[in-house]
């Protein structure tokens, strides 16, 4: 059970990574309201991806994970995969 548990939870961040990416790529918008573009979008981007894989850095006990274990996930969520 616990196990499929993990399978589920992990092709949900899957998904939702696909998902982020998009939705920071839309988010990527100046105070003048006009699309960034080069470095600033760059920047955005990451910075909207860490904030999203960071809330989302929980373990199954439902505290903040840390160390390797946050490091691995922040990994993987950013990559998307």
């Amino acid at each position: 059970m616990k196990r499929i548990f993990v399978a589920t939870v992990i092709a949900t961040f899957a998904l939702g990574s696909a998902a982020m990416a998009q939705t920071c790529e839309v988010k990527a918008v100046g105070k003048d309201g006009k699309a960034l573009s080069g470095a600033a979008k760059t920047s955005f981007v990451k910075k909207c991806k860490e904030d999203t894989c960071e809330a989302k850095a929980v373990g199954s006990d439902g505290k903040k994970l840390s160390g390797a274990a946050k490091t691995s996930f922040m990994k993987k969520c950013e990559e998307g995969a």
